[in-house]
């Protein structure tokens, strides 16, 4: 039940830390605003929410001597994947310091940059964080109060990294897959995504269509005939 609970929280994790990388890469585009940054806000701290959570559930268990040997195994493939996430999450907040300090909302100190990007992300944030909506709450100074919360909360998630390795030692190195390195992309999908996905993959792999083939024949013989034509032209000329 430990398990499956904390297979839960670690895939919530993963949606909210690449939900916050995604946020992370619109700072200072065209899409950013006070909104971006609330969202960005809220994102992270649902995700440090969750990696407590689970910090909780899998440090008891792999601290167990008496724990089996293969549901050890189970445990540190899930502390591994989860430190993991806090890795790049961590990585992710810095650059949001960084990008934030440059890029202002209230006074820049340089033209934004010109990305391309347009609209806003409250979609992708939903999602993460199972919110029906995100509303903006206009404060003045909102950005430079943030950033300073933010450097409070990369030193805490630092701690915390450093508070794990030290409670649990699971060398990464040691920790075996359970199957072998792209067998996800070969394995047989369920339903959605991956099922449209394989079926194109199959499709390309396929024998060819006979009315492609015809086309493609029809298309060089025109083209053949036209640089021909073309050639018999200079001639004459």
């Amino acid at each position: 039940m430990a398990k499956e609970e904390c297979k839960a929280l670690l895939d919530a994790l993963n949606k909210a830390t690449a939900c916050y990388h995604h946020l992370v890469l619109t700072i200072g585009g065209s899409a950013d605003s006070q909104n971006l940054r609330e969202e960005l806000q809220k994102t992270r701290q649902k995700a440090q929410e969750l990696a407590m959570a689970i910090r909780g559930r899998l440090t008891p268990p792999l601290r167990d001597r008496g724990l089996g040997a293969e549901e050890r195994a189970e445990f540190e493939r899930l502390w591994v994947a989860f430190s993991s996430c806090l890795d790049l999450l961590e990585a992710d907040m810095r650059r949001a310091l960084t990008l934030g300090t440059e890029f202002p909302l209230n006074k820049p100190l340089r033209p934004l940059v010109r990305t391309g990007v347009e609209g806003g992300a409250a979609n992708v944030a939903a999602r993460a964080l199972s919110a029906r909506s995100l509303r903006h709450e206009a404060e003045r100074g909102f950005d430079v109060e943030d950033l300073h919360q933010l450097e409070r909360e990369i030193l805490q998630v630092g701690e915390m990294i450093h508070d794990m390795e030290m409670k649990v030692n699971v060398p990464r190195w040691t920790v075996q897959a359970r199957q072998a390195a792209g067998a996800e992309l070969l394995a047989r999908p369920s339903a959605g995504v991956s099922s449209m996905r394989c079926v194109s993959v199959e499709q390309r792999m396929g024998p060819c269509d006979p009315s492609k083939a015809l086309a493609a024949t029809i298309f060089s013989a025109v083209l053949l005939a036209a640089v021909a034509l073309a050639v018999c032209v200079a001639k004459l000329s």
